[in-house]
C-alpha cells in the first residue's frame, strides 16, 4: 500500500462541496491538502475565492466523485442535500457540516476555528479570526457618529434584513439597515414605490455601472431610483464578499468603509 506524503505526516486530505465551505478551506489548508472544491468556487458572482481556484478539481456535489478522491474529510453546508452527506457517510467519510450563514460574530469565529481544526492550521485560523476584528476595529473608528439608515438593495427589488450578513455587518459598522423599517428580517422584495417612500440616506448595491442586462439589473436602473439616488449615493459592495461568513467579511468591512470615504468626498 502507497501512503501519501500528507497521510503519513497525518494532515488530512479534504473534499469541500459548499462554496462558504470552500472559502474557508483555501484560506486556512495547504493547497496540497485540499482535494476539490464545489462547482460554484469559480463563481466570481458569489465566491470570493474565484481566481484562487483553477488549480483544484471542481465537484458535482454529487457523493460519487467525492468517493473516487477517498477524502479524510469532506467539508459541507448543513442545508446542502442530504442524500449526497448520508451517502458519503454510509461509506465511511466523516462529513463536517457547517451553517454557513451564521447570525454572529461570535458563529464567524467558531466556524474560522472549526475549519482551523479540520485542516489541523490552528494558528492560521487563530491569524484569519485576528484580521476580521482588526477589520471590524477600523469599521467601528471610521463610522463612528456617522448614523447613516442604508437600504441594501438587490436586484429585483429584494432587500436584506437584520437577520442576513449584510445585517451583520451593518450593527458591527453603527449603520441603521432601513429594510427593518418594512418589517424584513431576513429578506424580502419591496416595491419601487415604497423604497422611494422610506426616503433611505443611502442605497448599498452589488455592482455600479447603467447597464441593465436583464429586468432583475434594470429594477436597480429605474429612472425613479437613479434620480434619487445617483452613484454619489450609493454604496458598491459585491455579493460575493457577504455571502458567506469567514474571510471575506473582513474585505466586505474594508470596502465598506472605503465607499463611506467615497460617497463623503
Amino acid at each position: 500500500m502507497v501512503v501519501s506524503p500528507l497521510r503519513a505526516s497525518g494532515l488530512p486530505r479534504i473534499a469541500s462541496i459548499n462554496v462558504c465551505t470552500d472559502q474557508l478551506l483555501i484560506r486556512l489548508a495547504d493547497p496540497e491538502q485540499i482535494l476539490g472544491l464545489s462547482r460554484y468556487a469559480s463563481d466570481a458572482s458569489q465566491s470570493s475565492i474565484a481566481e484562487q481556484v483553477s488549480r483544484y478539481r471542481a465537484l458535482s456535489g454529487g457523493a460519487e466523485d467525492v468517493l473516487v478522491l477517498q477524502p479524510d474529510v469532506v467539508v459541507a453546508g448543513r442545508y446542502d442535500r442530504r442524500a449526497t452527506r448520508e451517502l458519503l457517510q454510509q461509506n465511511g467519510v466523516h462529513v463536517a457540516e457547517f451553517d454557513v450563514v451564521p447570525t454572529s460574530l461570535a458563529e464567524v469565529r467558531d466556524q474560522i476555528r472549526q475549519m482551523g481544526e479540520i485542516t489541523q492550521h490552528p494558528d492560521r485560523a487563530s491569524a484569519e479570526i485576528a484580521r476580521l476584528d482588526a477589520a471590524i476595529a477600523r469599521a467601528h473608528a471610521a463610522m463612528a457618529h456617522k448614523p447613516y439608515r442604508v437600504l441594501p438593495l438587490w436586484r429585483r427589488g429584494w432587500v436584506s434584513g437584520s437577520g442576513s450578513l449584510i445585517g451583520l455587518l451593518f450593527a458591527e459598522a453603527g449603520l441603521a439597515n432601513a429594510a427593518s423599517e418594512f418589517g424584513v428580517t431576513l429578506g424580502g422584495f419591496v416595491p419601487l414605490e415604497a423604497i422611494v417612500s422610506l426616503k433611505p440616506d443611502l442605497l448599498l448595491v452589488s455592482e455600479a455601472g447603467d447597464f441593465a442586462e436583464d429586468g432583475g439589473r434594470a429594477f436597480l436602473l429605474h429612472p425613479a431610483l437613479q434620480r434619487f439616488y445617483p452613484p454619489s449615493k450609493r454604496i458598491v459592495l459585491p455579493e460575493r464578499l457577504t455571502v458567506c461568513g469567514g474571510g471575506s467579511l473582513a474585505e466586505a468591512f474594508d470596502l465598506l468603509i472605503a465607499e463611506l470615504e467615497r460617497i463623503e468626498r
